[in-house]
């Protein structure tokens, strides 16, 4: 027996339209490519999301047809996420960080037929237009007059022009839910990039999650800011949340300096911001140098690598300032866990309560997880069996796009890559990726743990732990080091700092200093860079 509910789909579009009737006032502010602030309400990016589909539609494009993006986080991307999907066509956001190579490929391999890019990547696209063989329209996401009179790009449109000639009178079609709504390629560390395809019901139901009050919490009352940008799994569900929940969004466009995003938390009373380790840490050294303090932030999600333990107290005990550790993939869309406390952890005392916080949290409803062993057998949830982590749930690849790579699959569940711990409680650690986890002598030495340790060191800006060949140990793990502006530390000092901290065979061997440690498209550490740079390197004595 079926039940009697009505049969409404779960679709992207019915997003923007409530957002417009039941928080039409609800702010949306962006910092522009031209430099200066624009203001508008979720009324006015409904309106233009009904002119952009009516844009699309005069361009011929059919059901499920590629619109690609190259754009920062501002209003104009978001009138795409709602117009692209909501017309029925497939949202792709290309991440200008990568190689204009890798671009024009996964352009490409997505067959993509219009691009729509903001002016600050008018080089990457003059660089990849004559190799993409399946765009048809370039969109730049401008005025008219912002369009140099020679672009090399045939028949280039004006955004504004483009969409300032259409109705704002659209009537959102109706499909089935499970139709795609948007795409995101992964970094690809490891061969050519695949692609997770999202459906709108997939997108509705993270929207859902991301909101929940043990997940990120969002309402209308809450002012947010995604420092992470949209082009990289659309932004953590942050703008369709929002628009859920009606709250108001800030966007902070290219400027992503310490002092940029500490000013934009400040002048527009932001309450919540989300991004990745190496953001925060630009912005509490800005901070730290000018003896400034946040008077509207209450909580920032970190995700995307883990949060150094140093980071987490800055922000707690100096700032009064709650950090979300969070987790998840591209694959997965992307969240998977969010460490909110339970009651039982608020009695603890500051250290207990920090070893809880460095864990990445408890997993949401609709994922599931569980960590195997080499032979693939679960092992128990104690805190202490780690073991390879796999997930499973409504929002979670089931293939790639294409089917590249075949089925990614173990018996239904999806195998993450990384090394974890859960405990009694669900609240799960990552202990390092596979593909980083150090093997010493038979033991393995969690890259994560020997960066946190140097990451407290009041010299060190930055750090990076990566396993370096032994002729009888395997590997010995050796930490590369940024240092603070102005800060000095040796080698001895912070092989010295490591004592008492952890087991002295998981020490590193050597520190060695860099200018800077390379970092991916999505801002997280690149090993497999660090090691090319570091391939002359020999361990002491080895």
């Amino acid at each position: 027996m079926l039940g009697l509910m009505q049969n409404h789909q779960l679709l992207i579009s019915t997003l923007i339209e409530f957002a417009e009737r039941h928080h039409g006032e609800g702010e949306i502010v962006s910092r522009r490519v031209e430099g200066d602030i624009h203001r508008y309400t979720y009324k006015d990016v409904a309106t233009r999301s009904r002119q952009v589909a009516n844009a699309l539609d005069g361009l011929k494009l059919q059901f499920s047809d590629r619109v690609a993006t190259l754009a920062w986080n501002g209003y104009r991307h978001l009138e795409l996420y709602f117009g692209v999907s909501g017309s029925g066509r497939v949202l792709h956001t290309l991440n200008p960080r990568l190689h204009p190579d890798q671009v024009a490929w996964i352009a490409n391999h997505a067959e993509d037929t219009v691009l729509c890019f903001d002016m600050s990547f008018l080089p990457i696209v003059k660089a990849v237009h004559g190799r993409c063989t399946t765009i048809k329209h370039y969109v730049a996401l401008c005025d008219a007059d912002k369009l140099p009179a020679d672009t090399g790009i045939p028949g280039l449109l004006s955004y504004e022009s483009w969409i300032g000639e259409q109705s704002s009178k659209y009537q959102w079609p109706s499909f089935d839910e499970n139709s795609a709504s948007s795409m995101c390629y992964t970094s690809g560390t490891t061969g050519n990039p695949k692609a997770a395809l999202y459906s709108h019901r997939s997108t509705m139901l993270h929207a859902f999650a991301v909101a929940l009050p043990d997940s990120l919490s969002l309402s209308a009352r809450e002012c947010i800011l995604p420092v992470v940008p949209m082009f990289h799994v659309n932004a953590w569900g942050l703008p369709y949340s929002a628009a859920m929940t009606g709250a108001k969004l800030v966007f902070p466009g290219p400027a992503m300096d310490g002092k940029s995003i500490f000013d934009l938390i400040e002048s527009e009373k932001v309450s919540c911001a989300a991004g990745v380790p190496t953001i925060w840490q630009m912005m509490l050294s800005y901070m730290q140098s000018n003896k400034l303090r946040f008077s509207t932030l209450k909580r920032t999600v970190i995700g995307g690598s883990a949060c150094p333990p140093a980071m987490i107290t800055a922000f707690n005990d100096d700032y009064g300032i709650e950090v979300i550790h969070a987790w998840g993939m591209t694959e997965m869309s992307p969240l998977g866990t969010s460490c909110i406390l339970k009651n039982k952890h608020l009695s603890m005392n500051s250290e207990e309560k920090m070893k809880v916080r460095l864990k990445q949290g408890r997993g949401i409803f609709g994922v599931d997880m569980k960590i195997v062993d080499g032979k693939g057998d679960e092992l128990p949830w104690d805190g202490k069996a780690y073991g390879d982590l796999l997930v499973k749930g409504p929002w979670i690849i089931s293939e790639y796009f294409k089917g590249e790579g075949g089925s990614p699959l173990v018996d239904g569940w999806f195998p993450t890559g990384d090394v974890a711990t859960i405990d009694a409680d669900g609240y799960m650690q990552i202990t390092d990726r596979s593909k980083d986890v150090i093997k010493s002598g038979g033991e393995w030495i969690s890259s994560i743990d020997v960066e946190n340790i140097a990451m407290a060191h009041p010299a060190v800006a930055m750090a990076a732990c990566i396993g370096m060949k032994h002729p009888k140990w395997d590997e010995r793990p050796i930490i590369a080091v940024v240092k603070k502006p102005g800060a000095e530390v040796s080698r001895e000092e912070l092989i010295a700092f490591y004592e008492g901290k952890t087991a002295k065979w998981q020490i590193p061997d050597d520190v060695v200093f860099v200018d800077a440690i390379p970092l991916g498209a999505t801002g997280k550490m690149q090993k497999s860079k660090l090691r090319d740079l570091l391939k002359d390197y020999k361990l002491p004595g080895a």
